[in-house]
């Protein structure tokens, strides 16, 4: 089975809100997720997510420490994504490639249709924040 190595950014915000994209495309089309994306050759992982925050959302983050590593057999491929908590470092997101956005707070995070690897974190970032 392919693997496919991604990051994704746990935008934080001051008062603990997290901020979920809802994808605009693919099999997966309205499903929600922590915005990221594929490394590129010769990238760090903080590099590529700092590069795929700007390409899909137009904005800009700190990096501020890596949170969890999870692995997961979608029906196509094996996923191994690697999840940084993040803030903002500048602006608001802008959706260049999303459907949607928001901003939940802790409470709200079940309230969403993530992917089936972003929720198996929901219960750590709740308990971890």
């Amino acid at each position: 089975m392919k693997t496919i190595n991604v990051v994704a950014a746990i935008i934080v915000s001051e008062d603990k809100r997290i901020f979920a994209t809802q994808r605009g495309y693919g099999d997966y089309k309205g499903w929600w997720e922590f915005p990221g994306g594929k490394i590129e050759d010769g990238e760090s992982r903080e590099e590529a997510l700092k590069r795929e925050i700007l390409e899909e959302l137009d904005c800009t983050i700190k990096v501020e420490r890596f949170f969890e590593a999870i692995e997961f057999d979608y029906p196509k491929f094996h996923l191994h994504m690697d999840c940084f908590l993040c803030s903002l470092d500048g602006k608001e997101p802008s959706l260049l490639e999303h459907m949607s956005a928001k901003w939940l707070r802790l409470s709200e995070l079940s309230d969403v249709k993530w992917l089936e690897a972003d929720l198996s974190i929901i219960e750590k970032i709740k308990n971890t924040l």
